[in-house]
């Protein structure tokens, strides 16, 4: 009798799945859809609950501070965030601090030092690398513009601040003629991308460091006719820029792994769950994606995840 009502109070309390809040810096370009898709896969994994919502645009910064504490007040047994400014979300962070909600950041950083982990590209890294090939496709000369993303977020300022870094101290001889944000957004960036093209008529080359910012480049040069006459290196990857790399208007993408990332950022919050610190910091490697690469399995697993398999 005893182990009938244990067994009956056992069925009516089940046991409490947890629950990870997931708030990327928007939902509608490639990147966010792959890093959902990274952590779904996580949860169904790890048996946790994965609780996804993220403002429309990366620049709706008061949008996402109102998803980020809405998730705190449902009193989230994590939370993942990746802040679309640096220190737009420092006063949420010391919100969940205080209710004792762990914290993983990820894509890109914050000033607040209210987290738990910290999971991204090395941005500063994957900069770096756009620079050496845009340098090596132009024969070390020569005059490039950089279309930047936006103001503030922390991940696009690292790329770009690494691609001059390398401009600066490898390649004296590529010179920095043009800049200008898309604020994440891809009519505004192939507006900058007309305005390089026209105030510089013997430009070079372009850097994107973002996929809005990839996708308006290559739409400029296509409608200018100059694909594959003035070089493009781009960030991040979608259908769109992958056709892109096919037919040469893009010379390179510089890619991410969204889905990893989206996955280890869970995966996180399941190990301080089970009792176990992760590291404080966690890099993840970009990699320079050019048409002949496109075949290979490893670079096909980073650019095309299945995300209809968890994204029903």
């Amino acid at each position: 009798m005893l182990l009938s009502l244990v067994s009956i109070a056992a069925a009516c309390h089940p046991t409490h799945r947890k629950t990870i809040a997931v708030v990327p810096k928007a939902t509608a370009h490639l990147f966010w859809v792959s890093v959902h898709a990274g952590a779904v896969a996580a949860g169904r994994e790890l048996n946790v609950d994965v609780l996804w919502n993220g403002p429309s645009s990366e620049t709706d910064y008061a949008r996402q501070v109102q998803i980020v504490d809405s998730m705190i007040a449902r009193q989230v047994d994590g939370l993942v965030v990746a802040a679309q400014d640096r220190t737009t979300l420092n006063a949420s962070l010391d919100r969940a601090a205080a209710a004792h909600i762990p914290v993983t950041v990820f894509d890109s950083g914050v000033d607040s030092t209210n987290y738990m982990t910290y999971i991204a590209t090395n941005n500063f890294q994957g900069g770096q690398m756009a620079a050496r090939k845009l340098a090596e496709l132009l024969n070390g000369k020569g005059k490039v513009a950089m279309l930047m993303n936006a103001p503030g977020s922390k991940s696009t300022l690292d790329r770009e601040s690494g691609f001059e870094d390398v401009l600066q101290k490898e390649f004296p001889g590529v010179h920095i003629v043009a800049r200008q944000f898309s604020m994440s957004d891809r009519a505004k960036a192939m507006a900058a991308a007309e305005n390089f093209l026209t105030g510089q008529p013997d430009l070079d080359g372009m850097f994107a460091s973002s996929e809005p910012s990839s996708v308006g480049a290559a739409l400029a040069l296509k409608s200018r006719g100059l694909a594959g006459k003035v070089k493009l290196v781009a960030f991040d990857a979608s259908d769109d820029l992958v056709q892109d790399l096919k037919d040469g208007t893009i010379d390179a993408l510089v890619a991410q792994d969204p889905f990893r990332m989206g996955y280890e950022a869970v995966k996180t919050q399941v190990d301080k769950l089970h009792g176990t610190n992760p590291p404080k910091v966690i890099d993840l490697s970009a990699t320079v994606v050019t048409k002949g690469d496109l075949d290979k399995p490893e670079i096909k697993a980073r650019l095309f995840p299945d995300v209809k398999k968890y994204l029903n």
